[in-house]
């Protein structure tokens, strides 16, 4: 996987590419651009420049249009720099044309998701899952790894022009070619076959875990879920400010009063999901899937969170976990900010103007009492969250087990004499 990964100890100067289209306004490709330099410095990248092209679409060829590839390549010599990353997946046609035209290395979105995938991987089915995942985006763009063979040919005496050095060349490079993919294919099926049983272990752990109701954080990438993991399960769930820090699903038994259920970390969403992903890691989403109650963690600090939501909202229905009981818990209030606006500025208010609490009302009106403000890193509102999430699970619990397996009673719940 070199050839599509970072994956290196010392950073690589990047630069960021991105189009503003019809189905892409400027705002909306600016808030694109942030999350993939953030992408980029989690794989350990640093970014130098950002390019942006209005196009009605991407170029099917190069991407970008031919005079703005020159551009790129002129900073990019001009520079030194050493990769180009671009905000959305390119086929296997437009990375051998840029590459070809840039000399430097390429990686689109979703390579670098995949590294940073393969970067955080720690259990064997993580890395099981990310492996099948990178051969799956490997595959259809294998010609990428034998255009060295073209220039093996060398000089130009005789060879007839530009041509020449490759074409003695073609046989042994399409047999490689062949040999790779028949590797490749092989090495596919046997991830596969390694995840199915995975799959049916992680089905037998689920029913060995007993009368319980389970409850799934979940929520687009750094939002917070691990640290209220950690508050909630009072256990230390690796949490950090970097995307995609949690991709192994981590299980803990929480108990709120009187009341023990399971609560389940699962790896964030993000904007232009690979397919691929998604697909590979439906035996990780599988906690979401079988959950009983949601918890959708969002950063309302973040500008464009109702976004987020969405894509939340579109991925969950992608792998059947949609249409579940879901509490909208929303993190970070302590770094909310917004714009006050003048008092003579007569312009309508927008969503930057609102405050805090105007946001609440607004939300709260909408979601009635499925909707939360924390803050789990300055731990407010924690109780009331708990509070909430303890009736959610108990009406459910009465609800499938009638006969309260597990509620003991409190002092609080006897009568007195």
């Amino acid at each position: 996987m070199k050839e599509f990964v970072i994956s290196e100890a010392e950073s690589e100067t990047a630069i960021l590419v991105a189009l503003i289209t019809q189905a892409q306004n400027e705002r909306k490709t600016n808030e694109y651009l942030d999350e993939l330099a953030f992408l980029a410095e989690t794989a350990g990248a640093e970014i130098v420049k950002t390019f942006t092209q209005r196009l009605d679409m991407a170029h099917s060829v190069t991407y970008v249009g031919k005079g703005k590839l020159q551009e790129i390549k002129e900073y990019v010599t001009e520079h030194e720099i050493g990769m180009v990353i671009f905000d959305d997946e390119l086929s296997a046609k437009q990375l051998r044309n840029i590459e070809a035209e840039l000399q430097v290395k390429i990686l689109d979105r979703t390579s670098l998701i995949l590294d940073i995938f393969a970067m955080r991987a720690q259990t064997a089915n993580a890395k099981t899952q990310v492996e099948l995942a990178q051969y799956k985006y490997m595959l259809p763009r294998l010609t990428r790894l034998w255009t060295h063979l073209e220039r093996q040919g060398g000089g130009s005496g005789g060879s007839g022009g530009g041509m020449g050095g490759s074409v003695g060349l073609r046989g042994p490079g399409e047999t490689q070619l062949e040999m790779d993919k028949r590797i490749i294919l092989n090495r596919m099926s046997l991830l596969k076959a390694q995840l199915a049983d995975i799959d049916k272990q992680k089905a037998t752990q689920r029913k060995n875990r007993g009368k319980m109701i389970r409850v799934a954080l979940v929520g687009y990438t750094n939002v917070g879920k691990s640290t209220l993991m950690n508050l909630l399960a009072k256990s230390e769930v690796f949490a950090e400010n970097k995307l995609f820090a949690t991709l192994d699903t981590t299980v803990r038994k929480v108990i709120i009063e009187n009341l023990p259920f399971l609560l389940s970390d699962t790896v964030g969403f993000i904007r232009k999901l690979p397919t691929d992903l998604v697909e590979s890691f439906k035996s990780t989403l599988d906690e979401v899937r079988e959950a009983d109650l949601l918890l959708h963690v969002v950063d309302i600090s973040h500008p464009g969170f109702e976004e987020q939501i969405e894509v939340v909202n579109k991925t969950l229905a992608d792998i059947d976990g949609g249409g579940k009981p879901c509490i909208l818990i929303f993190n970070k209030i302590d770094a909310y900010t917004y714009v006050e606006k003048a008092p003579d500025d007569l312009t309508p208010r927008t969503k930057e103007n609102l405050t805090l609490e105007e946001l609440m009302k607004t939300w709260m009106a909408k979601m009635e009492d499925s909707c939360l403000f924390i803050s789990a890193r300055e731990k407010i509102n924690l109780e009331e969250l708990k509070s909430v999430v303890y009736e959610r699970v108990k009406a459910l619990h009465v609800q499938r087990f009638p006969y309260n397996d597990f509620l003991y009673q409190t002092y609080d719940d006897e009568v007195e004499e």
